[in-house]
């Protein structure tokens, strides 16, 4: 950089009232929140946390604020304190109002506009504190600045008070404390603890240093967390592979800046197959990837190549290790700082400033070359690894080309395995996955055939937790559900082809068709997740019981209170005549009638649709139950062994 950089005394003195800009006003988000928050559910409700939260975040950016706790009260009003410099108080040009009263009630008024306040902000608006201010309820702000606490309280956006001076202090800082507005917010205003703890514990990431801790005290005995990484997003990419069996002990770490735009990788690689790759842009987690993901996978195949090839580890005669070789069993996380993200995509989540892929990859390029030179060990172990992926994938690739080539016939050709409905309108078919072919002969005769597909299943399938593609690919049964649905499968995954909008996984309600339940859930989520994100899959909920009093039958669910729903029933039902209990320990055990009615029938059935809210724990979850390492999964039973109260064995 060429310009002189300002000494943090003079940002500190600079950050005053004349830097809060003003651009339009307030009148439109009580009528329609959703244009700034989303939606008013419960993603919406959680988002009035992070704009205030990134507001306390931009101070801990610019190098002021080391601490802040975020505490959901017991009314589920929100409060959250940082150590800043305390939002500025004096009035501010255009409005004539305090600069602190400006932010909370003028749309687009902040230190994120004309480039004085911040260098670089996070958020995806940059509206928070008035948005917020808007469809609260009620909201009170307090700063701790010059030796005064300054105090304004507002209702639904009205400033109730004008700003005053409630007492002396010797912290600087700001809190903020908002109560969400039922009015807006219909569906709910109960916060969820786990989910706002997973995005501040991303944060403590994020931001290496920063403490950052949130407490729940709606419990009788209230709930905190406390999180801070020395290690940053090293620390992150170590988290993400707990349960798994690394490689080198030490995730990589590298940075850089160039254009003001800071870049950081941390990358780590496992004995496993999958990828697991995030990327973040001023502390947004940035789903749909985008450029800086991009400019790093470009970069990461041809240092590897580049490095194989000049150290003779890979021989002249070998093809180039692609994208997909050098990838797999890959943890990374990348974060960029840039001053101007322009963020894309369908949720606003994957970032587009075509100068970042060009930094990031010539960054990434220049520390990563060197570190593969410093670390010969660890260059030979990722070379290794990419080069056992590559003959992998090409036996993949022949396994794949003879799939194609009896796709075709395959489906023709099995009358015993796929039962296909007559529909071809995909969002009303169904494909019931069906354990074992005596329940598969029931299905097939109980089902509706105009959408109903039966796809019987024997045995237990591969686990893909702990398989390369081609072992994958020569499992018949998974074969024959890749060519049913027609999305293809792993990088040649297209939902759009997906020839049922609902996949029914229906098992045995013990033990053996748990285990089943998991394995196909293990596919999907690893090989087919598309399918899992578009809310395609579905769990069927066989009955456990049937109550059968003359000729009446009642069926009790399988579930955690299958044997208290059947007391109840017991209990509700007459005296005479006397009531038989009928456990259905298989789907096998049920006539084609009785699985349409309790089952199929979409009029009378029960189904849990699979969702992924948490995509990181359901990654640890399916490592930890379906990987190789024992030690995880022996604890975990052993601190959940004691909800089990009925064991099939």
């Amino acid at each position: 950089m060429t310009e002189e950089k300002k000494s943090m005394k003079e940002l500190a003195e600079e950050y005053d009232a004349s830097q809060i800009q003003v651009l339009e006003g307030l009148e439109a988000v009580r009528k329609r929140p959703g244009m700034y928050i989303g939606s008013t559910s419960g993603e919406g409700l959680h988002h009035l946390v992070w704009e205030i939260v990134d507001n306390s975040i931009d101070e801990a950016l610019a190098g002021f604020s080391k601490e802040i706790q975020v505490i959901v009260e017991k009314d589920n009003s929100i409060t959250v304190i940082d150590d800043g410099r305390g939002i500025p108080v004096g009035i501010q040009e255009k409005t004539g109002r305090p600069a602190v009263e400006t932010v909370f009630t003028i749309l687009h008024a902040g230190g994120k506009f004309g480039g004085g306040g911040y260098k670089v902000s996070g958020g995806l608006h940059g509206v928070g504190s008035s948005v917020v201010n808007a469809l609260s309820k009620s909201l009170d702000v307090k700063v701790y600045k010059d030796g005064q606490i300054y105090y304004q309280e507002y209702q639904r956006g009205h400033v109730v008070d004008d700003l005053k001076i409630i007492g002396t202090t010797d912290r600087h800082g700001t809190t903020v404390h908002f109560v969400p507005d039922p009015e807006i917010f219909k569906e709910t205003t109960e916060y969820d603890f786990n989910k706002l703890s997973v995005r501040i514990r991303e944060l403590a990431f994020l931001n290496r240093g920063l403490k950052i801790s949130i407490e729940d005290k709606r419990p009788e005995t209230p709930v905190k967390k406390e999180f801070h990484f020395e290690g940053g997003i090293k620390s992150y990419v170590s988290f993400l592979n707990e349960h798994k069996t690394v490689i080198f002990p030490e995730p990589i770490f590298l940075e850089g800046e160039q254009q003001d735009i800071v870049v950081e990788v941390s990358m780590q690689y496992t004995d496993g197959y999958h990828t697991n790759i995030m990327s973040f842009a001023n502390n947004i987690h940035t789903y749909e990837g985008g450029t800086h993901e991009s400019g790093f996978k470009t970069a990461l195949t041809r240092v590897i190549n580049d490095y194989a090839r000049k150290t003779k580890l890979m021989k002249e005669t070998d093809e180039n290790l692609t994208g997909e070789d050098v990838r797999e069993g890959l943890t990374a996380v990348i974060s960029i700082k840039h001053p101007d993200p322009q963020f894309e995509g369908q949720t606003k989540t994957k970032l587009g400033n075509s100068e970042v892929r060009t930094v990031t990859d010539r960054l990434f390029s220049e520390h990563f070359n060197k570190f593969l030179l410093e670390n010969p060990t660890v260059a030979r172990k990722i070379i290794e690894k990419g080069t056992i992926a590559s003959k992998a994938r090409l036996a993949a690739k022949r396994a794949r080309e003879v799939t194609r080539r009896k796709s075709a016939l395959e489906i023709s050709n099995l009358p015993g395995k796929l039962a296909d409905c007559s529909s071809n309108n995909a969002e009303k078919c169904e494909l019931f996955i069906v354990e074992g072919d005596s329940a598969g002969g029931s299905a097939k005769q109980g089902r509706d055939r105009e959408f109903q597909a039966i796809l019987p299943i024997r045995g237990k399938i591969l686990n893909v937790e702990k398989a390369s593609m081609d072992k994958i690919l020569a499992n018949e049964e998974i074969r024959s559900l890749f060519t049913a649905m027609g999305t293809g499968f792993g990088s040649d995954f297209d939902v759009s082809k997906a020839r049922y909008h609902k996949l029914v996984i229906m098992t045995d309600a013990d033990v053996d068709g748990a285990h089943i339940r998991t394995l196909l859930l293990t596919l999907f989520y690893r090989y087919m997740r598309p399918i899992v994100e578009a809310g395609y899959v579905y769990i069927a909920q066989p009955p456990l019981y049937g109550v059968k009093q003359g000729k009446n039958i009642t069926y009790i669910p399988s579930g955690k209170n299958s044997d208290e729903l059947l007391n109840q029933t017991l209990e509700n039902l007459p005296k005479t005549p006397k009531a038989t209990v009928q456990r259905y320990k298989g789907l096998g055990e049920m006539d084609f009638h009785q699985l349409w009615e309790t089952t199929m029938d979409p009029t009378n059935r029960i189904m849990s649709r699979v969702s992924v809210d948490d995509a990181i724990e359901a990654d640890q979850v399916f490592e930890m139950l379906m990987g190789d390492k024992v030690e995880p999964r022996r604890i975990f039973i052993e601190e959940n062994a004691h909800y089990v109260k009925n064991l099939d064995i």
